[in-house]
């Protein structure tokens, strides 16, 4: 009892009676009183003791309590103080000055295993979400609190139970539609811990249209300059989108992105910030991040960066890159937004790279940020900021890393000096006498040669003028120099990383290296390599091995006293093998080289732990085992490696060369597919219109044996009357036409045999060339069967063709003998002259009856169109009055209602007359006066009414 007293907080002694005996009263009024006003009055008296006396109240009534749940539900004032009962003994969320010092632990662990005790029956929480659905404020809420601090305490038990609940988690989705802001904005809290770390509720929740909801009570709450429930719905939308590309997805597809541009609208003046509005757009920042993370699938990433370019939200973020007045941890995380917005994408990061800052003269963006990078008075975290910036701007962007070195060249140089550019600030911040500032720009510099073997023999061209006086020196010899002279470990760490990134796969770059012996560079190394020193410096001596290592492996033998099999001998004199591999391994045991390979982002939580660079650690973990196998290699070994290498090189060239000619024969079978095609278009083109002269040719024909017949029927009355014909100068005129189509179809055949010539030319080039391709395509086994067979095809077809055009030709020489022998025969005729006449004849009589029919047609047509003139008319006419009476329709239902109305005020009149005449007969009536009926006269009744009158007066 002492104990409970304790946690009662109640005095340790004394006669006066325990909250554990009113407890159990009051449970018992609970369990066995029958009317509902008392089990509601004990239940208010349990809530009110439920703080103070937590653990009697949760083990003696908590199952009274689930109980009244069950039974009581058409009482919702009971329901709800049973909810806060129960929320009052699981919720943790006490007052601090009920809490006691020694009893916070404990307090904790009250609430668990009170939750524990509910949900061990599922049915109740179940129960608990059928509560949720009522609309009652008092049953709703409580609900709904404890329903999170269920969720709170017990987690992942409780959503397994709401997951498997038939329509669980809409019910609790219909929350965010609540009119009410106290149960809306509870309810994203409860959202909050329902949706943590549980994948499948996170895509249940997604698709109840949770972002259109959320992001539709973000901007009604103002966006950016909201309160904490602007807050409340960032996280929730967090909760569903990290780490779940289904969501992130649907999020994307569902034009959700273009919805949060408004949200980094912020205006010219950026004075007075508040506390909320700082927390809400680091929160949208973020949330943007999540869908650009570098973790998340490529293809996604890519998606979600083309969107937020289109819709220019990455355009907002640069507006905010380049403000004034924006706080500078918003500051900060807009570089760690944009820097992942645009890595890898090259449109976001050719937009990127045309942004100006609003100075005079407007310099680029990367400029400016650049000289917050190399600048030791801004803040660390910035400047970290500012190098991952760089670093995604430069993530896969051959044309970035260009323009870059290009800044560093002697030809691209202002002479004027009037502008910075980019290289000169790293070179500036390469040999400053700030140890960030070198390892940031050696760093920057390294990524602007990764990947690219030309940029490396490029920057070998760069020249600095150390001092006045004496000679440039190159930029690699330069690095070398600041390495012998024993500067800071940060900056020797970060020239020998941009060192190893140089003269990785860069032969040209290791004979640079090595040519130079006044510096001797690999003997200062070596010598380096050989002392025990601290953690530090055995850190330098391991890239300082992986230094030589790489001299060693991409060393091309250029240099005959630095060659390969020299450079290991040495090796193994001054330092031993084992001893070099053990230097070699000792980066990737560091531990700051683990923390540089989780992740891109360079976080680091002070300058002196910037180390490593993530791109770095991945070339360090793809040198390290082919270093060691070389270190250990014979010379044999080396000329067979080499051997091979050479075999490799020329079996690349001829592979490529097969790729070119096969590529090349691929664009010429596309050609000739494409000749092929319109071929056989033509050819089409060509069948159409000898048919169509076939049918011709056969009218002709059939008309000529008509002729014919006639011919035979009369030429004794044609020879009698042969003189009056030839004196009619008709009859020649249609002898003469008949000899000029005979000579036109003369002129179209020996058109379509000058085509058909054409067309087998065309056709005997084309096999020619297939032949060609044929003899060329025998160079590679795969090209040689794909060839073979577009060949066979290809002469199949062209086979095809050509029967078609053998056949066509065949029917046109036949077409031309049968023209012959009309010549023939007109000739024959032309002494006669009958045949003329017959033809003359009928065509006069088919154009009389065209003629004649044409004119009934037409005089047919102008008696429709003068009917349906007069119809329309008659339209417009019956149009006109049905439109007038419809105007004097509406106009009698307007005066019909008018009068209905004047009749019903009339009735009402009537009636209150009837009543008060009613009332003043009952009053005379009263009075002793005799009235009349109803059936009297009016003057009568008149005579009485002005009796009334007087004996009213003289009342």
């Amino acid at each position: 009892m002492n104990f409970l007293r304790g946690v009662m907080g109640g005095p340790s002694a004394g006669p006066q009676p325990s909250g554990a005996d009113t407890i159990q009263k009051l449970c018992d009024r609970v369990a066995s009183s029958t009317l509902l006003d008392d089990r509601r009055d004990a239940v208010r008296a349990l809530k009110s003791l439920s703080k103070k006396y937590r653990l009697e109240v949760g083990i003696q009534a908590m199952e009274h309590l689930i109980h009244v749940l069950q039974t009581d539900r058409s009482d919702s004032e009971i329901i709800g103080y049973a909810l806060d009962t129960l929320y009052n003994v699981i919720s943790n969320d006490l007052e601090e000055e009920e809490q006691e010092e020694n009893s916070a632990k404990q307090v904790d662990d009250l609430g668990s295993q009170f939750t524990e005790i509910f949900i061990k029956q599922q049915e109740n929480v179940t129960l608990l979400l059928t509560l949720v659905e009522e609309f009652d404020f008092h049953v709703r809420w409580p609900g709904v609190k404890l329903l999170t601090s269920l969720l709170k305490q017990q987690g992942p038990q409780v959503q397994q139970i709401i997951l498997v609940s038939p329509m669980g988690v809409s019910r609790l989705m219909d929350l965010l539609a609540d009119s009410r802001e106290v149960i809306r904005n509870d309810g994203v809290l409860l959202l909050q811990q329902l949706t943590k770390s549980n994948a499948a509720i996170q895509k249940i929740v997604a698709f109840e249209n949770a972002f259109e909801r959320l992001l539709d009570i973000i901007t009604e709450e103002g966006n950016s300059d909201g309160g904490i429930v602007v807050e409340d719905c960032l996280l929730l939308l967090q909760n569903l989108l990290k780490n779940n590309n289904s969501n992130q997805n649907f999020f994307k597809e569902g034009s959700y992105i273009q919805r949060m541009k408004p949200w980094f609208e912020v205006g010219d003046d950026n004075c007075g910030w508040s506390a909320q509005k700082v927390t809400n757009l680091h929160l949208m920042l973020q949330l943007v991040r999540v869908l650009v993370s570098p973790t998340n699938p490529p293809g996604a990433t890519s998606s979600c960066q083309k969107a937020m370019f289109h819709c220019g939200l990455l355009q907002q973020l640069c507006t905010i890159l380049m403000a004034t007045g924006v706080p500078a941890d918003i500051l900060t995380e807009t570089i760690n937004t944009v820097s992942e917005v645009i890595r890898g994408c090259q449109t976001n990061q050719d937009y990127f790279a045309s942004v100006n800052a609003p100075s005079n003269p407007p310099r680029p963006a990367i400029v400016v940020l650049l000289m917050s990078m190399v600048n030791e008075r801004q803040p660390f975290v910035l400047r970290c900021a500012v190098l991952y910036c760089f670093q995604c701007f430069l993530y896969k962007n051959q044309k970035g890393q260009g323009e870059i070195v290009s800044t560093l060249l002697p030809s691209t140089i202002d002479a004027t000096g009037n502008s910075v550019s980019a290289g000169q600030l790293l070179c500036g911040g390469l040999f400053s006498t700030d140890s960030l500032s070198n390892w940031c720009a050696a760093v920057a510099l390294a990524h602007a040669l990764q990947e690219n073997a030309t940029l490396k023999e490029q920057l070998l061209r760069v020249q600095l003028a150390t001092s006045i006086g004496n000679p440039p020196v190159s930029l690699l010899q330069q690095c070398t120099n600041i390495l012998s002279q024993g500067s800071k470990v940060q900056t020797r760490v970060g020239l020998l990383m941009l060192l190893c990134t140089w003269l990785s796969n860069c032969s040209i770059a290791v004979t640079h290296f090595l040519h130079n012996p006044a510096n001797v560079p690999f003997f200062q190394l070596t010598g380096q390599i050989a002392e025990n020193l601290g953690e530090e410096e055995q850190l330098v001596q391991g890239l300082c091995a992986l230094l030589l290592g790489i001299s060693i492996y991409y060393n091309d033998n250029s240099l005959e006293n630095y060659r390969k099999e020299k450079l290991k001998q040495l090796i193994e004199k001054r330092i031993g093998r084992e001893n070099f591999i053990e230097k070699l391994g000792f980066i990737s045991k560091h531990e700051l080289y683990s923390r540089a390979a989780q992740k891109p982002q360079p976080s680091f939580s002070s300058p002196d732990h910037m180390m490593f660079d993530h791109e770095f650690t991945k070339l360090v973990k793809e040198l390290e085992g082919v270093i060691s196998k070389a270190i250990y290699k014979s010379s044999e070994e080396d000329k067979k490696e080499e051997e091979v290498k050479k075999t490799l090189e020329q079996h690349d060239n001829i592979v490529t060369h097969y790729k070119k000619v096969i590529r090349e024969q691929d664009q010429e079978l596309e050609e000739l597919k494409q000749r092929i095609n319109t071929l056989t278009s033509q050819n089409e083109q060509l069948q159409a219109t000898v048919t169509q002269q076939v049918s011709q040719i056969q009218q002709h024909k059939d008309q000529y044996n008509l002729l014919k017949v006639q011919l035979g029927k009369d030429t004794q009355h044609h020879n009698s009357h042969g003189d009056t014909f030839q004196m009619n100068g008709i009859q020649t005129e249609e002898v003469s036409k008949l000899k000029e189509e005979l000579e036109e179809w003369k002129n179209k055949h020996e058109l379509l045999q000058g085509q058909l010539k054409e067309k087998d030319s065309v056709i005997e080039k084309l096999s020619s060339s297939q032949l060609e391709m044929g003899t060329t395509e025998q160079a590679s086994q795969i090209s040689k069967l794909g060839g073979l067979e577009h060949n066979n095809e290809l002469q199949k077809e062209l086979e095809m063709l050509r029967s078609q055009m053998q056949l066509q030709s065949a029917e046109i020489s036949k077409l031309q003998m049968e023209n012959q022998k009309l010549q023939v025969m007109n000739a024959a005729a032309d002494p006669v002259l009958g045949d003329s006449v017959a033809t003359a004849a009928t065509s006069s009589e088919l154009e009389g009856r065209l003629e004649q029919e044409v004119k009934e047609l037409k005089s047919e047509v102008k008696a429709l169109s003068e009917e349906k003139e007069s119809l329309k008319q008659q339209l417009d006419s019956s149009s006109s009055t049905v439109a007038i009476l419809q105007d004097e329709k509406s106009k009698l239902q307007r005066e019909v209602a008018e009068s209905k109305k004047e009749q019903d005020d009339l009735l009402v009149l009537l009636a209150d007359q009837d009543q008060k005449i009613s009332a003043l007969k009952m009053k005379l009536k009263d009075l002793g006066v005799p009235v009349e009926d109803e059936d009297d006269t009016e003057s009568g009744d008149q005579g009485d009414e002005d009796e009334d009158g007087d004996e009213e007066e003289q009342d």
